[in-house]
């Protein structure tokens, strides 16, 4: 077992799924912040465990050519990014290592490489900001929480973020300080203003802002409106009514204090409405690259009936019908759902129809109806798929499941399933629709032939 406080020599060989670089001393796993793989250093241990230690790096003695220097003033302490510490090459070479690391690992593959869809650029690419609201001394201020905590870490201006986005906060902010509305307390569960939730269409230009508030009604609403006018592109002011203790952001209810209560933006050439609770992936760009590659290894034909589990808004869905003889959406918000029947109307789209329900129980539904398509798409949030949803497919036996995923671990697992129905990995790429951030996307397909 390592000593606490003592400092050792050591070499970064690998990272874990967060980014924290690895090394192993004296038979241990040293888990270390802002190591770079390849990099000789001086690490003090912070924890140590039996089989385990976390540490910091004290002086580097040999640095990877990889290293760069942070753009983002607060990168250290932010939890919103993860990688201002090294270049995008070596952000991209371990994320798709990660992914086929996980697919060797628990699904069982026994893959040499992945190819990753790297992303044009890594500011300002962000279409979505949710700023939690706190309040210091008596007054309000925004920002980002901390890694692993909930303390709120100012930030004059994300470089991940449209820059629209910091200008709404900002005047939010003043708007509660001049009228001295207060801040949530999440520990006392008292104050009014809980989150700044900002949305930009990326072709529109269109802004949604949403406020999360612990009551109904936000005083001066509507001078807050005119200041927001001021914002290129403002649209919409929605109240999000969350008076539930908890981490949850958004509320059931929603009240509109200004425009139409959503925007709207296209997405590989088709429209979509876009209310609060709209899932819509936050890179753009990266969207069209991940949708087109999911549509490419699928292999639709005129012929086929295409079922989509988990659609959101129904935009893979809405993309794949012009390929297919019929599309399916499944998904288990009736907002979204609601939104996926308008966009298949305004678009034109007459060959989709989309269900409100689980996708697991859905999708045995549609089995008991004798509803068998041809190919299946899935794209669960990161706890992966349910037996329930692994059982459907095993029945509906899909010649091709198109799989994106927004986890590895749960992508491998899920993998791992599919294969003892009878099915067998054909592709498997990753995708990196968050620059700068840990988390990555990855589609594989699968087949039963």
């Amino acid at each position: 077992m390592l000593e606490k406080g003592h400092i050792y020599e050591t070499v970064i060989t690998d990272y874990t799924a967060q980014g924290q670089g690895v090394a192993h001393i004296d038979g241990c796993a040293v888990f270390i912040p802002n190591a770079l793989v390849g990099e000789t250093c001086l690490v003090r241990i912070e924890k140590a465990q039996k089989t385990w230690a976390a540490g910091k790096i004290t002086q580097l003695l040999e640095t990877s050519p990889h290293r760069a220097n942070r753009q983002c003033p607060v990168a250290k302490l932010c939890g919103g990014c993860d990688f201002w510490h090294m270049d995008y090459e070596e952000e991209c070479r371990l994320k798709a290592d990660r992914v086929r690391q996980a697919l060797n690992r628990i699904g069982g593959e026994d893959l040499q490489e992945i190819s990753i869809l790297s992303a044009p650029s890594c500011t300002g690419y962000r279409n979505k900001a949710v700023y939690p609201v706190g309040s210091k001394k008596g007054r309000a201020f925004s920002g980002f929480f901390r890694a692993g905590t909930h303390q709120i870490v100012e930030n004059d201006g994300c470089l991940i973020l449209f820059p629209e986005a910091d200008r709404v906060k900002n005047i939010v902010i003043a708007h509660l300080n001049r009228y001295h509305i207060p801040a949530y307390d999440e520990v006392t569960h008292s104050g009014l203003v809980r989150h700044i939730f900002v949305r930009r269409g990326w072709i529109s230009g269109q802004l949604l802002v949403c406020l999360t508030v612990n009551g109904y009604k936000l005083p001066h609403a509507q001078e807050l409106a005119e200041q927001l006018k001021t914002v290129d592109g403002f649209t919409t002011l929605v109240l999000s009514v969350n008076t539930k203790p908890g981490n949850s952001v958004l509320g059931e209810e929603e009240r509109v204090l200004y425009g139409p209560g959503s925007i709207e933006d296209t997405l590989c050439g088709l429209t979509f409405r876009l209310s609060p609770h709209s899932f819509y992936q936050v890179n753009h760009p990266q969207a069209e690259k991940l949708y087109n590659a999911a549509i490419e290894q699928a292999g639709i034909t005129k012929d086929d009936l295409v079922l989509d589990l988990y659609c959101g808004v129904g935009t893979i869905t809405l993309c794949m019908a012009k390929s297919a003889k019929k599309v399916i959406g499944v998904e288990v918000v009736a907002d979204a759902v609601r939104d996926a029947r308008e966009n298949a109307k305004r678009n034109g789209i007459d060959n989709a129809e989309f269900f409100c329900g689980d996708a697991g129980k859905a999708a045995l539904e549609l089995e008991k109806q004798g509803i068998t398509p041809d190919v299946v798409v899935v794209d669960p949030p990161r706890k992966g798929l349910n037996a329930d949803t692994i059982e459907a497919l095993h029945r509906m036996h899909p010649r091709r499941i198109v799989y994106v995923s927004c986890d590895p671990a749960t992508l491998a697992r899920d993998v791992a399933l599919l294969k003892e129905k009878g099915y067998r990995l054909q592709s498997a790429q990753a995708a990196d629709l968050f620059p700068r951030c840990a988390h990555v996307e990855s589609i594989v397909c699968l087949t039963n032939d």
